[in-house]
């Protein structure tokens, strides 16, 4: 019966826009260029256009395969309520035979063919969706419009099926099957989110900030940069605020090595390298091209006012794809205390004040800050590093080894001051620049 035939036809063709779409879907640009190049024919130069943008092509592939899976089912239904009077048996024969025919013709079997094949099947399929592109015009983009509208939330202005969130579902079931590495799906992952991820959530927190004031010399820059761990340390002026320059190791050592008496005649603005400002709202992706381009390590990041916020690196960003990046010298775990003698303990940086109290017996408490690191940064007000020390409530704090990529202060030593004249509250004292401590 011509129903028959129709219905048969409108599978099959419904079958390869499957296939079109799945090798379509498994194409990249670089691939269909090298496929031009190899091959030098039209049908290779149009799916090279394709590739270009192929969110219309899909979602026109996608209509098409839809209006045709619906004339199928019409035409069975047809065929199925001529030759079957009860109507429960007519839905079941309807639905049953469409079941088996969509899951095996229009799903499993051509989405395999069209990722086993891609290249036959994308170079077969390239010509037919132009033609179809450009006949149909703007109808799938009409139908995808008035989804978004009916749908709740933004939507997806080229239609959810060529949308990062499908990829991110391939990845999810590859990493499932074992296809890839769990820790290669998450990578992947996080080179989606660098898009979504701007400069504020990666920076060094202002307060976290390792600076040099203009007019040290470059002796103190040296010591600075050796103690804190920090190849390149911004140059300020009156306050933060005012960043001049950024002060590089390498810069200083090849100055002091070609001529010794700079180490102590020079400043490190002698030295220091032109700062670049970056909004902290600045995409992530974008601030990495950047840095690559113009062959940048280091940023200064300012707030909308004007302010510095923070500064951030090449490697923050790697960070956010990678994960942390330590060295063979952090430890894997600092433990809370380690008691040295009766006067005397190594503790975490992260120790709550009140049990470092309970280590010697004393009560001590701040208002604004609840861990010995954040106490020393209090009382300082800069960041410890490693060779600072602070008096505080019969305590002398020592800030020691230093740890990861940004060397924050790991652990402190804290010993009890033996002296009479020494009262809770005490002004800290701070390492100076040439590695011995000055009041």
């Amino acid at each position: 019966m011509i129903e028959i035939v129709v219905a048969v036809v409108c599978v099959l063709l419904a079958s390869l826009m499957t296939a079109g779409e799945a090798a379509l879907q498994a194409f990249s640009r670089p691939r269909a260029e090298a496929l031009a190049k190899e091959r030098g024919s039209r049908a290779a130069g149009r799916l090279v256009e394709i590739m270009q943008d192929k969110a219309p092509y899909l979602n026109t592939s996608l209509f098409v395969r839809v209006l045709l899976e619906v004339l199928a089912i019409v035409l069975v239904t047809i065929v199925v309520t001529d030759h079957i009077e009860d109507a429960a048996w007519q839905v079941a024969w309807s639905a049953g035979v469409m079941v088996v025919v969509s899951f095996i013709l229009l799903g499993v079997a051509p989405r395999t063919m069209g990722r086993q094949h891609a290249d036959a099947v994308a170079l077969a399929a390239s010509g037919p969706l132009s033609l179809l592109t450009t006949v149909l015009g703007p109808i799938p983009q009409v139908m995808i419009v008035i989804g978004n509208m009916i749908t709740p939330g933004r939507g997806y202005a080229d239609g959810p099926f060529t949308s990062e969130a499908e990829l991110r579902e391939l990845l999810d079931r590859a990493g499932e099957s074992d296809l890839i590495e769990d820790d290669e799906r998450k990578m992947i992952h996080s080179v989606f989110d660098l898009g979504d991820t701007i400069v504020k959530e990666v920076m060094v927190p202002r307060t976290s900030m390792v600076y040099v004031e203009q007019g040290k010399t470059l002796r103190q820059g040296l010591s600075l940069a050796l103690r804190s761990g920090f190849s390149r340390i911004p140059v300020i002026g009156e306050d933060l605020d005012d960043v001049l320059g950024i002060f590089y190791l390498k810069d200083a050592i090849r100055r002091t090595y070609d001529h010794p008496r700079a180490e102590a005649t020079e400043t490190v603005e002698s030295v220091m390298r032109p700062p670049v400002f970056v909004p902290d709202s600045k995409p992530v992706d974008e601030l990495l091209r950047e840095l690559q381009l113009t062959h940048t390590h280091v940023v200064i990041v300012v707030d909308e006012f004007g302010g510095t916020a923070g500064l951030a690196t090449i490697e923050d960003i790697l960070e956010e794809i990678v994960g942390e990046i330590v060295d063979e010298y952090d430890a894997n775990e600092v433990p809370p205390y380690v008691k040295l003698d009766e006067d005397r303990y190594r503790v975490s940086s992260r120790l709550a004040l009140d049990d470092l109290g309970d280590l010697f017996d004393l009560e001590l408490d701040d208002d604004d800050v609840d861990t010995v690191l954040g106490l020393m940064a209090k009382e300082l007000n800069k960041v410890p590093i490693p060779g600072t020390v602070v008096e505080w409530g019969g305590l002398e704090l020592t800030a020691e080894r230093a740890s990861g990529r940004r060397n924050s202060v790991q652990t402190v030593l804290a010993t009890r001051i033996r002296r009479p004249e020494a009262e809770p509250g005490a002004e800290g004292t701070e390492a100076s620049a040439d590695g011995e401590p000055a009041t």
